[in-house]
């Protein structure tokens, strides 16, 4: 009697551990999700921020279309293609924006400032999103590779996470540029 006592605590433990890391799962999928909408809303910012200054007359129309076409790019496209669109983003500002005396020249038109504040904002918060979004990433990879949440199919139907792989290193005349 007292042998299935045992083998039935045992059977009710495992069953609450099972229990216990699929909801930790569920709560790292979830922050996977969370995580992916705020980077989305920051690539969304900083490629608004762009196209609003690429579509300004502040810009010599050679940069104005190099940018506009990447920030462009960028907002409009398909989840197979965002992280090379965001990256080409991420070269074309750091290709308008190389020389400090073109941030210092837009700095000093009426409005120019409070542009390349807000781009500048936004550019620098595209990393921390994506590396928050990684991190929450690895996390679920880790739990999805022990070996009995893949003999119980713990992850359900959820897909396997997947990393934000793309160049956001930020223009070094905008890391300057502060309220």
């Amino acid at each position: 009697m007292s042998t299935w006592i045992w083998i039935a605590l045992v059977v009710v433990a495992f069953g609450l551990y099972l229990s216990w890391t699929a909801g930790r799962l569920d709560r790292l999928h979830a922050r996977i999700d969370a995580a992916r909408a705020a980077l989305d809303a920051q690539l969304l910012r900083r490629a608004s921020g762009a196209l609003e200054l690429a579509t300004s007359t502040m810009l010599d129309p050679a940069a104005s279309i190099v940018l506009y076409q990447a920030a462009h790019a960028a907002r409009t496209a398909q989840d197979e293609q965002r992280e090379v669109a965001e990256s080409e983003l991420s070269q074309a500002l750091r290709a308008v924006f190389a020389e400090q005396e073109q941030v210092d020249e837009l700095t000093s038109l009426p409005g120019g400032g409070d542009a390349l504040v807000e781009l500048g904002e936004a550019v620098r918060r595209v990393p921390m999103a994506r590396r928050f979004h990684n991190d929450s990433v690895r996390a679920a990879r880790a739990v999805r590779r022990h070996r009995l949440v893949r003999l119980f199919r713990l992850a359900g139907r959820a897909p396997f996470p997947l990393a934000f792989e793309m160049d956001d290193e930020a223009p070094r005349t905008l890391e300057a540029v502060r309220t």
